[in-house]
């Protein structure tokens, strides 16, 4: 069986053009085989529409087969960050594809027909986080290496002051929200559900009538009352005007594909309710979908007649001079943050204000104390627990942090990330309903017009791996493991319920297992980490996506230099190469001047892992050697500080790939294990050493102007490899060894 590498997208997907062919030509000679699989949006999108496309321009569903894959003992799957499409993202890879000659038709987003309503069907399949919950087969193991501890203790990042009189903090729902309504049960049998909306006028329309649950398995519901919505949002406009704070809305409408667009779209209308309401219709006839953000409600103004465009463009003006200043994603470009759903991602946008000093960027382009506005309540506590951390102890010193690891819930779709396909927009006030096979009503909410319900399952045998990975863990590190669960919310109350029944089978003597809520384990871990001490979260799918990025970002300055190993319930593995929240600016600044940023540190230890595991698994010595080796190396990179810079002229990514090439093939000459390997690497070992500087000079001879990718979500792939392979010298060397 292979290793598989993903194709993705953005930042990711450059980096891999120039990266893939020096590891297919270091494997190649271990006799590791490497396999390529095009999962990327674009991939993703003509696949979901093959049945409108020609014979020709269809592909394999890449993704549909490493789904496959990972109920495979063997399986092997190092996996990049790939994009969790927003409408508006989704809608512009469609364009570009119909630009290169791509018969896919257009995303309805009302649609009229069967046809369309089938369109509709497939494009959904496709946007939001349609990758991970599908490939994620087994729970979440992710830590900082040591290697990169001990860089950054002796190369500590940048954590700018933090004010003891900040008045950044966070608001949040105090009731009727996701975490306040949340109603759950443990399935007594297997059993098939329906979710149903009784009408007040006693009619009865099924929102799904197939969800299957097994017995043992956990199912939640909750609802989030959208009148509410708007109270607590309109008081936070007037808070963050009063208070003069940036306005921010933190929201995850990537991953939450159905909820959070729609949360969003409500916090557009309430910032600029007058113009809404003054001109519903005209901003009804244009098409403007808040939803889908600002820039698109701007845009849709240009359907108008002249006069009437303008004198609504002056009333967006004038409400955007009134209200709050908002936080920007870029100053110099106007983009607010409530431009794009998907620009403002919670998970990256609130470690890096805290990063920032409790600030966010304003319109003139200066740092300042913000509001960040978290609709619903579940784990914004977490958030201003650390601010208030912050405020009390001052800013967090890298050198001197402990670490904080993660084992997380989210085999087979868990938790609130498995609910898009469960998540509904109520059309009409009634009661929404979850009922079984046999009729008896299991779970009732009532609800409003446009309000939120959404359901989740979480499976038995996926909480019960967790629990085994994480007392391994903890009796691999002699860590103390704290499970984030609050007694007070439903949904965590079963989930203690089954830790405390599955800890007993496991050997815990001498292991230092705790269960606290979220906002004090947070406080438990904040305390222990300024200590230099280690400790390892325990969570559920949410709150694991969410402090693998905070605790890396404070600890080592980016989520990507995480190492991210799924052990696949199936056995096997997949190897996930850090987060790519950045990727977009990457691009940005590469398009325009010719230089990657972007780290592939994440790349370089998720292939080492991957390689240990396909030695192990085949038997093949040279392939724990080329895992050993690579280690090493990656450790001598980060001490001669060769990874990428922010700046033109100096290391950019592709370079950073020849630089970790050269150590790798040097560490595989000088070991002594293997001496077939060490015979077939010295040579390329004193070549690339000989060439370095005139490979190192045609790196930065390329950097400097704009790049033409030839797309952006489907580069052409001539035009990508040129632009990620520059150095002719290194590209002549590695295709000849």
């Amino acid at each position: 069986m292979p290793i598989i590498y993903t194709k993705t997208d953005e930042a990711p997907a450059l980096a891999t053009a120039s990266l893939l062919p020096i590891i297919e030509a270091f494997t190649k000679k271990a006799g590791v085989d490497i396999e390529v699989s095009d999962i990327s949006l674009a991939a993703r999108i003509l696949a979901a529409l093959k049945e409108w496309l020609p014979a020709e321009d269809q592909v394999v569903d890449a993704l549909g087969k490493l789904s496959e894959l990972t109920h495979s003992p063997d399986a092997n799957i190092i996996k990049l960050p790939n994009i969790s499409a927003s409408i508006p993202q989704l809608k512009a890879a469609i364009a570009e594809l119909q630009d290169k000659g791509f018969s896919v038709p257009d995303y309805p987003d009302e649609p009229v027909s069967d046809e369309q309503e089938r369109i509709k069907k497939a494009y959904d399949s496709v946007k939001g986080s349609a990758v991970n919950p599908v490939l994620r087969q087994g729970n979440s193991d992710r830590r900082a290496p040591l290697a990169i501890k001990n860089y950054v203790r002796k190369h500590p990042h940048e954590m700018k002051p933090f004010a003891s009189d900040s008045l950044t903090n966070v608001a949040t729902m105090q009731d009727e929200d996701f975490a306040h309504n949340e109603k759950t049960f443990v399935s007594n049998r297997d059993q098939i559900l329906t979710v149903q909306l009784k009408q007040s006028d006693g009619t009865v329309v099924s929102l799904r009538d197939d969800l299957r649950l097994a017995k043992g398995e956990i199912f939640d519901a909750t609802v989030l009352n959208s009148a509410k919505l708007d109270e607590f949002l309109k008081e936070c406009v007037a808070r963050a005007k009063s208070q003069d704070l940036l306005y921010s809305i933190h929201l995850k409408a990537t991953m939450m594909k159905v909820s959070d667009p729609i949360i969003f779209g409500h916090a557009v209308r309430t910032f600029f309710e007058p113009v809404f309401e003054e001109y519903a219709k005209q901003l009804a006839d244009a098409g403007a979908r808040p939803n889908d953000g600002f820039a698109q409600v701007l845009a849709s103004l240009e359907n108008l007649e002249s006069p009437e465009r303008e004198e609504i463009k002056r009333a967006f003006a004038e409400s955007l001079e009134s209200g709050p200043r908002l936080a920007m994603v870029d100053s110099d470009r106007g983009i607010t943050n409530l431009h794009v759903p998907s620009d403002v991602i919670i998970d990256a946008s609130l470690p890096a204000m805290i990063k920032a000093g409790g600030k966010m960027w304003n319109s003139d382009g200066n740092l300042q104390d913000t509001l960040a506005v978290i609709p619903d309540s579940s784990y914004a506590g977490v958030y201003q627990t650390v601010l208030d951390d912050c405020r009390k102890f001052g800013a967090y010193q890298p050198e001197k942090l402990g670490t904080v690891q993660n084992v997380g819930l989210m085999a087979m779709a868990a938790e609130e990330y498995g609910s898009h396909d469960k998540t509904f927009e109520i059309p009409v006030d009634g009661m929404v309903q979850v009922v079984n096979d046999s009729g008896e009503l299991l779970l009732e909410h009532v609800v409003k017009a446009g309000d939120i319900w959404r359901g989740c399952q979480t499976k038995r045998v996926a909480v019960e791996d967790w629990v085994k990975l994480a007392v391994n863990r903890a009796r691999t590190t002699g860590m103390p493991a704290i499970f984030w669960l609050a007694q007070n919310r439903a949904h965590d109350a079963k989930l203690i319920e089954l830790v405390n029944e599955f800890l007993p089978n496991y050997d815990t003597v001498g292991l230092e297992i705790k269960i606290l809520d979220p906002v004090s384990a947070t406080r438990y871990t904040l305390q222990r980490l300024r200590n230099g001490e280690n400790t390892i979260a325990v969570t559920g799918n949410v709150l694991r996506d969410y402090l693998t990025d905070l605790f890396p970002i404070i600890e080592v300055g980016t989520s990507a230099k995480m190492l991210s190993i799924v052990p696949l319930l199936h056995g096997g593995g997949m190897f996930e190469t850090g987060a790519g929240g950045s990727a977009p600016k990457h691009v940005q600044q590469f398009v325009s001047e010719g230089h990657l940023r972007w780290d592939s540190l994440g790349e370089f230890m998720a292939l080492g892992a991957s390689l240990e595991q396909y030695g192990e698994s085949n038997g093949n010595e040279k392939a724990n050697i080329l895992a050993e080796t690579l280690d090493k190396a990656i450790e001598s990179l980060l001490e001669d500080n060769c990874s990428p810079s922010r700046t033109v002229g100096e290391i950019d990514n592709p370079e950073s790939h020849f630089h970790l090439a050269k150590r790798w093939a040097r560490e595989l000459s000088a070991q002594d294990e293997n001496a077939e390997l060490s015979r077939v690497f010295s040579p390329l070992a004193e070549k690339l050493s000989s060439d370095s500087e005139r490979i190192v000079s045609e790196f930065r001879q390329a950097q400097g102007s704009a790049e033409d990718l030839g797309g952006y979500y489907l580069p052409a792939h001539d035009k990508l490899s040129s632009a990620m392979r520059p150095s002719k010298t290194l590209n002549r060397i590695i295709e000849s060894f």
